[in-house]
């Protein structure tokens, strides 16, 4: 990449955008977001299966597996769209489970994983398989559904099947794409916050016009893009500590730059209507998984120990 995508992943990154833009636009958010109330379940296996055919989970499978033979690069590219879209379902751990269970690269098989902290499970109710803590499936009980806040994000409390790993290559490429979700969505609430201050005027002017929304609208692209540097930077290198600090930068820009939305929205940001709202609980929930803040900063501080000694 030469942190500078080229011709090709620039084509493949807009070839993304307009499969999920008119596969998964504001009214099929809107519509997973009724169905998982009604239902308990996000996934679309439709459109599961039309991701598997663009080669979305076997995209760094090699050419003589099945798969497309590109690297973590593409994939960041990839996955930041679909954070963009706000695109529900464990599309990590079906990612990472390409060539590990039957199905996944196509995807014909939704594959969730123990990512999160302690013995919580997304989506355990629509997966045909569970990776462990190291990246291989394992047999998970039925448990206890626990309240998300993000309501496309089911949570499900079982026993843990062995001791958490917080390590390895496995857990990097999963805190990697992460980052990279939680990039497309920083990016995303951008967007909104600057569109709306165009549209929406106060005492007769766009509220863009005023300097207290202009340094919101600042802030959110400057935490946007240093977050996109660190999280183009580390697919580069896959460098567990660049990993680490992408994480970090990220859940941050997701984050705040969601609140930041919902300040430039005003009071109807905090209303159901509004998208803002499902960004920031995204965004929460992603935090969370793969590799939290205290997980990342312990990365980073054993690499600067390291440095030192």
């Amino acid at each position: 990449m030469d942190f500078q995508p080229t011709q090709d992943q620039r084509d493949l990154r807009t070839g993304v955008r307009d499969l999920l833009a008119g596969r998964y636009g504001r009214e099929e958010l809107r519509a997973s977001v009724d169905r998982a109330a009604a239902t308990g379940r996000s996934v679309d296996r439709g459109l599961w299966r039309e991701l598997g055919e663009a080669g979305f989970f076997s995209l760094r499978l090699p050419e003589d597996e099945g798969g497309v033979g590109l690297g973590l690069p593409e994939a960041v590219l990839v996955f930041e769209e679909a954070g963009r879209a706000l695109l529900p379902g464990p599309l990590v751990a079906t990612h990472l489970a390409a060539g590990r269970v039957a199905g996944a690269a196509e995807g014909e098989a939704v594959v969730t994983a123990f990512d999160l902290q302690g013995p919580l499970v997304a989506h355990l109710g629509e997966a045909d398989a569970v990776l462990g803590a190291d990246g291989e499936p394992v047999e998970v009980r039925a448990g206890d559904p626990v309240r998300s806040a993000d309501p496309l994000t089911p949570l499900v409390r079982v026993p843990l099947p062995g001791e958490p790993v917080t390590a390895g290559a496995h857990r990097d490429a999963g805190a990697l794409l992460t980052a990279a979700l939680q990039l497309g969505s920083a990016l995303r609430t951008v967007e909104l916050a600057v569109r709306y201050a165009k549209e929406r005027e106060q005492f007769g002017q766009p509220i863009g016009a005023f300097q207290a929304v202009k340094h919101l609208c600042a802030q959110m692209l400057v935490r946007a893009e240093v977050a996109r540097t660190a999280v183009y930077a580390a697919a580069v290198t896959a460098d567990p500590a660049e990993v680490a600090g992408a994480k970090l930068l990220a859940d941050e820009a997701a984050v705040r730059n969601a609140r930041d939305c919902l300040q430039v929205h005003g009071g109807m940001g905090f209303t159901w209507e509004a998208d803002v709202h499902l960004h920031l609980k995204r965004a929460w929930a992603r935090a969370e998984q793969w590799r939290t803040a205290a997980q990342a900063e312990e990365v980073l501080a054993a690499e600067l120990l390291a440095a030192v000694e």
